[in-house]
């Protein structure tokens, strides 16, 4: 009988190895969603037209938890919820950005997840200045029906950095 036990020991580890992958994988991939989305609020170095923005806006904020509380430092400011998230994203403080999460450390602990992602993020403000942006993003999740989605995000800035020529030439 010792022998069954362990197999089914050994089945339900293998299942909750595998909810882990899962996660993680789909973790990742919520990251690079909202990374992409972020990003595509602007188009050759301009914000794009308010329909599109709207549009972009309501597809992030698909991302968050109804509660979720997105937190982008003294200088971005923070929002709580949905609605204010949708309301400080409507508005960018750039023209142009490209965020680069690397370095995931994801711990899942289901229903729930954390994780810190390095981000190396060029940008560009109004008034014509390029940027190289240096942080970190701690993160909280929560599944949902069967989805992933920020509970809490929160920048710290590690430097923000002139470049030495501007981001003159961008092509998407």
């Amino acid at each position: 009988m010792g022998g069954a036990s362990s197999l089914g020991d050994t089945l339900d580890e293998i299942n909750r190895r595998l909810q882990v992958a899962e996660a993680t994988l789909s973790i990742q991939r919520l990251k690079a969603d909202y990374a992409q989305l972020v990003d595509s609020r602007f188009s050759l170095g301009k914000v794009v037209a308010p329909s599109v923005l709207e549009a972009v806006v309501s597809s992030i904020v698909e991302l968050f938890t109804e509660d979720a509380v997105w937190d982008g430092g003294p200088v971005l400011g923070r929002a709580m919820g949905r609605d204010e998230i949708a309301a400080r994203l409507s508005n960018p403080t750039l023209t142009f950005s490209r965020h680069l999460f690397v370095k995931p450390r994801i711990d899942v602990d289901l229903p729930r997840a954390s994780a810190t992602w390095d981000l190396l993020c060029p940008c560009k403000t109004p008034d014509g200045r390029s940027w190289w942006m240096c942080g970190y993003e701690s993160d909280e999740y929560v599944l949902e029906s069967d989805t992933w989605r920020h509970s809490k995000m929160t920048l710290t800035t590690v430097f923000m950095s002139r470049t030495g020529e501007t981001f003159d030439r961008i092509l998407v």
